[in-house]
């Protein structure tokens, strides 16, 4: 059993030893992503990584036993998770390591790692290491590093997740044959997961290379003709994308004869960058800062950019907006200093999807987040005003909502959607 050490601040390390025998756990929230990342971390730094598939009310129960309830909803998820998986028996708890994301920001996301250790002193198990997940250089453990390689690589693999979704959405509400969709995100997640081994498709033309493979295999994929009505699915970004958080939301669209339309990760991450960028000119700061982070976010962009030609190229599927283009609709809502939570990027997210025709959004606001609520469904009204023809509906996770009551809310919303398009 590798030796316990502390720093000078009592936090228990995550040494090299423990990187040599430890199981790292993380919660689940981008099923097709997370994958991808996962394998380029073990790639880095020769972990051993598994994601978190536990799906079960047991979850929510051993979140709320040792989160406060006044946390938000994701906490209570997240935290539960890591716990639970802790206390299953499936791992031995003293070759066991958690891992989760810091953002450092006025979100209460921030607290997660002090509130996770919290919990599991709670339940005796204190000697279990807790690895924060950051860019801002907090809590650093000498067992585990993350390198300006591995960030530019795993931007990559954000963009062939974001592929996959996008028009993996656009496929399986209209597939023959049932199940070939998935079956493809499969393949091609194996596919990209064998590259990354051999240490290909990490550049900007490998990637345009097989982005464009990718379009034409999902354009093979039969699909009847007929029209269903597309939803959106926006919201504070947990609940938005974790099947857990949510309650299977796109799984339940699909099953009501709607089409999910999932806005991308990629424009959170490019948001997340502007904001360092932009705070100099609000607030003041380090123009070198400034110049790192705008190099950083002109990276993503061109990543973006990419991903956005090869779509449109093909011509099967419809492409994603460029950031700037998300930038330029939220002007008169909502200002760049807006940036807690997912902050003006929610509203713009809604302005894009009513720009391109999906009029139909469902805002998944969870418990106990006031962001999302501001930028969420305190925008809604104002939306409305300004497009009659939208259709949104907000939806509140947390652990005394039911399930029932959730998919009524949003299957008055998919009646509303009908009786709109009866009407035009």
């Amino acid at each position: 059993m590798a030796e316990l050490v502390y720093d000078e601040t009592g936090r228990l390390l995550f040494t090299e030893e423990m990187a040599k025998e430890y199981t790292l756990v993380v919660p689940q929230m981008l099923p097709v992503t997370f994958r991808m990342l996962v394998k380029l971390l073990e790639l880095e730094g020769g972990y051993k990584i598994e994601i978190l598939e536990t799906n079960t009310q047991k979850v929510v129960e051993t979140g709320l036993k040792y989160v406060h309830n006044d946390m938000c909803y994701p906490a209570i998820l997240s935290i539960g998770q890591l716990i639970e998986a802790a206390e299953s028996g499936r791992y031995d708890t003293h070759k066991l390591a958690l891992m989760i994301t810091q953002t450092g920001g006025g979100c209460r996301a921030s607290n997660y790692i002090h509130l996770l250790r919290k919990g599991l002193k709670k339940a005796g198990l204190e000697y279990i290491p807790v690895i924060s997940l950051n860019l801002n250089g907090m809590e650093k453990n000498p067992g585990f590093k993350l390198s300006l390689k591995l960030g530019i690589r795993c931007v990559f693999a954000m963009m062939y997740g974001d592929m996959l979704v996008h028009i993996g959405n656009q496929c399986r509400p209209y597939e023959v044959e049932k199940g070939a969709t998935d079956a493809l995100i499969v393949q091609w997640t194996d596919k990209l997961v064998n590259l990354f081994t051999e240490n290909k498709g990490l550049g900007f033309g490998a990637m345009k290379r097989y982005m464009r493979e990718m379009v034409r295999d999902f354009a093979k994929i039969e699909r009847t003709g007929e029209k269903k009505p597309r939803v959106g699915i926006v919201g504070e970004i947990y609940v938005k994308y974790a099947p857990l958080g949510n309650n299977n939301l796109e799984e339940f669209l699909l099953k009501e004869g709607a089409e999910p339309v999932v806005p991308g990760v990629t424009d959170f991450i490019i948001f997340k960058v502007n904001n360092r960028f932009v705070d100099v000119d609000l607030y003041g700061g380090s123009i070198f800062k400034k110049a790192a982070m705008g190099i950083f976010q002109n990276f993503v962009i061109h990543c973006q950019n990419i991903m956005i030609e090869v779509i449109e190229e093909e011509g099967t599927f419809r492409a994603m907006s460029h950031f700037s283009e998300l930038q330029e609709l939220v002007k008169g809502y909502l200002g760049c200093g807006n940036k807690m939570g997912e902050g003006w990027l929610l509203t713009a997210e809604m302005l894009e999807l009513i720009h391109s025709g999906t009029n139909n959004i469902v805002c998944t606001q969870p418990f106990g987040c006031l962001p999302n609520h501001v930028a969420g469904k305190g925008m809604m009204r104002k939306l409305k005003d300004d497009y009659p023809n939208s259709n949104i509906v907000a939806v509140d996770y947390d652990p005394g909502a039911t399930k029932i009551n959730q998919e009524n809310r949003i299957k008055l919303m998919l009646a509303n959607a009908s009786r709109n398009e009866r009407s035009e």
